[in-house]
């Protein structure tokens, strides 16, 4: 699984980035993890992810810091 940190930046950078790498995922890649401090990514991201075919989990690691786990759906 590839793994994206975007800690420290805030919109509309982590989003853009986020699906920068979903794109660049080859179909063997099962998918992406995503490493955030900016609580706006949670509303963000996995709308993006869900368009391009990928689920979401969101998993609080910190104060604050959030793991988004974007898995491909089969």
């Amino acid at each position: 699984m590839q793994r994206l940190d975007v800690r420290g930046e805030i919109c509309p950078y982590p989003m853009l980035r986020t699906v920068q790498a979903l794109r660049k995922l080859t179909p063997r890649d099962e998918g992406l993890v995503v490493v955030t401090d900016h609580a706006p990514c949670l509303e963000t991201i996995p709308p993006q992810a869900t368009r391009l075919g990928f689920s979401t989990t969101i998993t609080e690691t910190g104060t604050p810091e959030w793991t988004l786990t974007l898995v491909r759906e089969r």
